[in-house]
Order: structure tokens, then C-alpha cells, then sequence
């Protein structure tokens, strides 16, 4: 609170980029927020200190002094107020309020959400890396889960579990954290199930221009051959530009060396470092921000930007790592310079590309927690959650949301969430509002004690699941790669121009750029009425299922009566459509033999009275079954009639076989009588057939 010169200003003009309106206000500094109302009191505007990306004061203008803020969701306000130096208290508070120093200063330690109904303890313990592991299907033959860096000995930066091949000794694990930058040891990402290839992720070496570890290739080797098919290659996945890599092999850093680690094929695959990342988006940010510019200078400015290139950059290098492992069946290894940022990127959408579990609600955010979390990408690094080096500021997390975003744009019926949930999973790791984000790696968040003194965002979104479900989720997804059908793999085109900009996320609060209904509106409409109807089928079922109890006993009765009534009028028809059919065939094939003038009244004829001569009498089809053999090919079986005489429906043709096994096997309900008559029935139908044939063939 001593930040705060002036906690009330009245009289400010609020102007909305892109937008001609002007609302009169009053503004109000709090210890967490700047909070403008208008003077009727129907609209609000809250800002969280923590989303102030930076702060200026423009020239003075005729009406007042301008301040414009610039935020971290992508909002920009402008202010006019009135009085100069109320201007400059503003200024000079929200310069402090917006970059703590202290961890304790954010707005995690304040936060209440007394409407939210929100336990502390909520969402903490929901996504345990261990039982991550376990839904991988580890430990196995050849990988287990070692607690070996519990005290965080080995490496600092991750969790306390690691899984790593199970003939790895300490001693090779040790051996490998030294040779490796910051002590980021390979250990495992993610596993496939069906092949047992996995995806491994660590920093680079310290190779410099000729050093080597005798353990961290004998631990690269043993990764390689932890898999059934161990005479395979592996590939090593090197994210940077080759250049880059270079330049840190100069610096006692580099790549490995091929010469010395066997059965490996290695790739630069050249995504640019945090620094391109950030000046990329500040860019795009620029053209989005300018209301001037026109439509040719906003798709220029757009495409000289670079930030569609490199979120396609980051997504082919997660395709080659997922048709390698879904594919190919082969292991990978991945790392860029110390790897907690571009590793992080690829692993996770790797992993969304080759299982489907990564598309649901819980699956996402248990990959986020597990590779963004638990394996240390530094957030309060990259998100500037805290005053320091603005060079270590980098959209890194950024990126991953659009990416993923690219993918669910591809294939929208693949992914449970919306749109919603990443725009929210984005603002919250820049809001500070949670402690689920804050620190740099797992051990910070523990030495701090986060989990008792702040709120989780998972338990908050856990609460908001009806919001991000996607209606048009479908589970029974399947993609062909190269002629062979693999399930739910879903690898993105390599063409660039399939990367679109992402209007909703970094326009969104440019109201005259969006759609009149907001999609969140819509969404959770459709999703009532999703559940509605869920409800009314349910509802049917139950009330169909007890007029099914109810009239059990009725039912089947009446059941074994029309079926037998509807086969054998059915049947009977049958015969008698086969040997009326037959005679006519009969009769044609002889008078083709006379003179074509006589020919077909002569047919008629002999069709009409062999018609009335082979048709059965009426005592034969009313009390018997018989089976009528029209040629070596087909057979059809015939059934009693009902003895009133109704006309059946139209004969079908079917094989003997069917109707065989209709006589043979008897209705499970039906008595021990039943099936001696069904016995009687049976024979009767051989005794009856014999005779049916001789005059067909008369």
C-alpha cells in the first residue's frame, strides 16, 4: 500500500483501441488491481497488476494527460485524466505494483475466492507426476521410477521423481547430471504403449570442441536398447539452429559428437532461441495494436513478424519427434541449449500427437503440470512475474498455447477442451492470481510452501469443466500415415499456410474485430442443452426398462406366438412362390421347343393349370413344414400358415442354413413340450421336402 499516491481519480476518459467510444469514469488503485467505473455504473474494467506489461505516460493532450497500459492478455486501455499530476502518481504506482521484487508481494498471497467456493487444499494433489507415470503403463522390463533425486542431489530443477532405464546404476546416473548442462540428465518424457519407443528429454553436453563422458554414452546407449527392438537406431533431436549449437560448443557447451555415441542419427532442427521468440511477438503484437493501419499493412506487418513461421517450426519438429516414436518405432532423444523451453514445447505436442488421453481435459493439464511444471521451465522467468532481466523474457508458454490451439483448429473433434480453456490456462500463467505458476521449478514451489499458502489453479478449473468441454468431441478418431492406419495419431501438414492467426486470442478484447455473441455464451449453451437431452434419454430409458419388467411375462409369450406365426405364414409362401416359379420355368424351356407363334399364349396355359395342379391343398400347407429344393445352389424352408388364412407378406429368398438353425435351436424359454415339437416339426419337414421335389421335377 505505501506504492499507492493516489487511490481515487475522477473524471477519466477510458478509449478502447480500435474503437471510437469514450467512457467517463472513475479509477480506482488498489493493492492488486486498477478498477475503472463508469459514472452510470454499468460497466467495469479490472486490471490485475500482474497482467500490466508496461506502463507510459504519453504527451499531454488538450483534454488531459494519456496513460496507456499495455497487458500480458493482450489488452491495451488508454486513459485521459484529467489532472497532470494525478497522471504521474498513476504512473509512478502502477510502475511498482506491476514488478514486485519479493515472491510474497504477488497477488497469489492476498487472493480469497470467497465466491468461488474454493478450498486451499483443492487441486493440489491432482496431478501427480507418479500417477502420470503409472497411466504410461511404468514401471516396466526395461524402465523404472526412481526416487533418486528426492533431495533434489542430482538435479535442481527436476521433480523428485525421474524415470530413467532400469539397469541405470547411481553411479551412470551421477556420471551422466555432470556431463550435462545445469545437471539435466536424459530421463523419460513420455512412453508409447504400443511399441515401447519412448521420447527423452534433457539439456545439452558439455562437450565443448573435445570432451566426452565415458557414462553419459554408456546411459545414452542403455536409453537406445531399453526398448524390445534394441538393435534399433535412436534419434537425438536437437532443437536449435546448427549455428547456435556451434556457437556453444565454443563456449564448452556444443552437441554430441557422433563419433562416440553408436546407433544414433542426428537432426538440428532450428527453432530460434527466446530472444527471436520475444521480439516476434512484440512485433505482431505492434500491427495487432495499430488502429490506423490498413488491411495490406496489417497482413504485411503480420507476415514480417515471423510469429506464424516459428509456432509452424515448433510444430514440425513435434511432428518429426511423433511419427519417429508412433511410426517409425523409434526412440528419441530430445534437448535444445539447457532444456526447459523448447524441449518443453515439443515433448508436449509430441505427446498430444501420439496420445489421445493428452486431448481431454484432465490428460492436458496433467502433460502442462508434468512437462512445463514439474520439469522447470521457469515461468517466473519468462512470465516477468518479478522485477529483473527483461532479456529473460520470452513467450515461450505462449507459443505452446497457440500451437496447441493450431492442432485443435485442425481436428476440432479430436480434443475434449475449447478455446476457452487455453485462453484461461494463458492468462493464469501470467495473472499470478494462483501459486500453481509461480516460481521457476518444482523445488522453489516447495522450499516456498505454496500449496498452503496459496490456491491451485487446477482446483479452480476443475470447477469450470462444463465451460471447457467441447460438445463435438469424438473418442473413435483414426489417422492413415504412410498406407497404415494408426490410431488417434494426429500429425499436422507440413505446408506453412495451415498456421492461421489466432483473432480470439490476441484481438480479444478488440469488440468491433469479434462476433457479436461471445463463443463462451454460445458454448456453454450448447452444453446445457447437451446435458438436458442426456437427461430426457435417461430418463425414457428407465421408464422403457420398467414397462419391460412389468410386462415381462406377457411379452415373451407373445413374443415366441408372432414369431412363430410371422416364420411360418412367411415360409409357406415361400414354397409356394419356388414351385409355382419352377413349373413356369419348366413349362417356358419346353415351348421354346415348338413354333414361335404358339408359343406364349400356349405358355400361359400350361402355367395357369400347372399353377392349380402343384399348388398343395389347403390341408397339406395349413398342418405342415416343408422344404422345397429348387436346384443344387439354394433351398428354402417352409413353415405352417395360420390356420385363419391371412395373407403374408411379400417371400424372401433365404438360405437353408438360417432357417435350419430357426427350427434347430429353441427359444430359451421355451418348455421341455416345445422342444419335443419343434423335434416333430423337423422331421416332418425332411418327410415332406422328398415329396415337394418329386413334383417339382415333374
Amino acid at each position: 500500500m505505501e506504492y499507492i499516491k493516489t487511490p481515487k481519480v475522477e473524471n477519466v476518459r477510458l478509449i478502447e483501441n480500435h474503437s471510437r467510444n469514450k467512457d467517463i469514469g472513475t479509477l480506482y488503485l488498489t493493492a492488486t488491481h486498477l478498477i475503472f467505473v463508469d459514472s452510470e455504473r454499468k460497466k467495469e474494467q479490472w486490471i490485475v497488476h500482474s497482467h500490466i506489461q508496461n506502463v507510459e505516460k504519453l504527451n499531454l493532450v488538450q483534454s488531459g494527460s494519456p496513460l496507456r497500459l499495455r497487458c500480458k492478455n493482450f489488452q491495451v486501455l488508454n486513459f485521459i485524466v484529467a489532472q497532470e499530476r494525478d497522471c504521474h502518481d498513476l504512473y509512478s504506482s502502477l510502475m511498482k505494483l506491476s514488478k514486485p521484487v519479493k515472491l510474497a508481494e504477488l497477488y497469489a498471497f492476498s487472493y480469497n475466492p470467497r465466491e468461488e467456493q474454493l478450498a486451499q487444499h483443492e487441486g493440489w494433489d491432482i496431478f501427480k507426476l507418479n500417477n502420470d507415470f503409472l497411466q504410461m503403463g511404468l514401471p516396466t522390463l526395461h524402465w523404472k521410477i526412481s526416487r533418486i533425486n528426492q533431495d533434489f542431489d542430482i538435479c535442481e530443477t527436476y521433480p523428485p521423481i525421474i524415470c530413467v532405464p532400469s539397469l541405470a546404476t547411481p553411479a551412470l546416473l551421477l556420471g551422466s547430471a555432470a556431463f550435462r548442462s545445469k545437471r539435466r540428465l536424459p530421463v523419460l518424457s513420455y512412453m508409447h504403449q504400443r511399441n515401447s519407443a519412448v521420447i527423452v528429454r534433457c539439456s545439452q553436453p558439455m562437450s565443448g570442441l573435445n570432451s566426452r563422458s565415458i557414462e553419459d554414452e554408456a546411459y545414452v546407449d542403455l536409453i537406445r536398447r531399453s526398448k524390445p527392438r534394441a538393435n534399433d537406431f535412436m534419434y537425438i533431436v536437437d532443437t536449435r539452429p546448427m549455428i547456435n549449437a556451434m556457437a556453444n560448443r565454443a563456449q564448452g557447451k556444443g552437441y554430441e559428437n557422433t563419433d562416440v555415441y553408436e546407433n544414433i542419427k542426428y537432426h538440428f532442427l532450428g527453432i530460434d532461441n527466446i530472444h527471436v521468440m520475444r521480439s516476434s511477438l512484440n512485433k505482431m503484437l505492434e500491427i495487432c495494436w495499430d488502429s490506423n493501419c490498413s488491411t495490406s499493412a496489417w497482413l504485411d506487418g503480420l507476415n514480417s513478424s515471423g510469429w506464424q513461421r516459428h509456432v509452424h517450426s515448433v510444430l514440425q519438429v513435434s511432428r518429426f519427434i511423433a511419427h519417429a516414436v508412433g511410426v517409425e518405432g523409434r526412440s528419441v532423444l530430445v534437448h535444445c541449449s539447457d532444456g526447459w523451453d523448447r524441449t518443453a514445447q515439443v515433448c508436449s505436442l509430441a505427446s498430444i500427437m501420439l496420445e489421445q488421453r493428452y486431448r481431454t481435459i484432465d490428460g492436458f493439464l496433467a502433460l502442462v503440470q508434468r512437462e512445463w511444471l514439474d520439469f522447470g521451465h521457469k515461468f517466473s522467468h519468462r512470465c516477468g512475474h518479478l522485477d529483473g532481466d527483461s532479456r529473460e523474457v520470452s513467450p515461450i508458454f505462449t507459443q505452446f498455447i497457440d500451437a496447441v490451439w493450431q492442432l485443435l483448429r485442425l481436428k476440432p473433434t479430436w480434443f475434449q477442451f475449447n478455446e476457452k480453456m487455453l485462453m484461461d490456462l494463458h492468462d493464469h500463467a501470467y495473472s499470478c492470481q494462483f501459486g500453481t505458476f509461480l516460481g521457476n521449478c518444482a523445488r522453489e514451489r516447495i522450499t516456498q510452501n505454496l500449496s498452503t499458502r496459496t490456491y491451485s489453479l487446477w482446483g479452480w478449473m476443475v470447477k469450470r469443466v462444463p465451460l471447457y468441454t467441447n460438445p463435438f468431441y469424438d473418442t473413435t478418431k483414426s489417422e492413415l500415415v504412410d498406407g497404415k492406419k494408426v490410431e488417434h495419431l494426429l500429425l499436422p501438414p507440413t505446408t506453412p499456410h495451415f498456421v492461421k492467426f489466432w483473432l480470439a486470442m490476441y484481438n480479444r478484447h478488440t469488440l468491433s474485430l469479434q462476433p457479436r455473441e461471445h463463443f463462451s455464451v454460445a458454448m456453454e449453451t450448447m452444453n446445457s442443452d447437451a446435458a438436458k437431452l442426456e437427461a430426457e434419454v435417461t430418463s425414457l430409458r428407465k421408464a422403457r426398462n420398467m414397462l419391460r419388467s412389468a410386462l415381462g411375462l406377457r411379452k415373451k409369450s407373445e413374443d415366441q406366438t408372432i414369431g412363430k406365426g410371422t416364420a411360418l405364414s412367411g415360409a409357406v409362401v415361400s414354397v409356394n412362390h419356388t414351385i409355382l416359379s419352377n413349373n413356369n420355368n419348366n413349362i417356358k424351356s419346353r415351348s421354346n421347343s415348338t413354333s414361335s407363334s404358339s408359343s406364349t399364349p400356349s405358355a400361359q396355359q400350361a402355367a395357369e393349370s400347372n399353377n392349380k395342379s402343384s399348388t398343395p391343398p389347403s390341408s397339406i400347407v395349413t398342418s405342415q413344414a416343408t422344404t422345397a429344393t429348387v436346384d443344387d445352389s439354394s433351398s428354402i424352408v417352409v413353415f405352417k400358415n395360420q390356420a385363419n388364412g391371412d395373407s403374408p407378406s411379400s417371400p424372401e429368398n433365404s438360405s437353408s442354413t438360417a432357417y435350419a438353425s430357426a427350427v434347430d435351436e429353441p427359444n430359451e424359454s421355451s418348455s421341455s413340450g416345445d422342444d419335443q415339437q419343434m423335434k416333430e416339426v423337423a422331421s416332418e419337414l425332411q418327410r415332406i421336402s422328398t415329396k415337394c421335389e418329386g413334383k417339382v421335377e415333374s
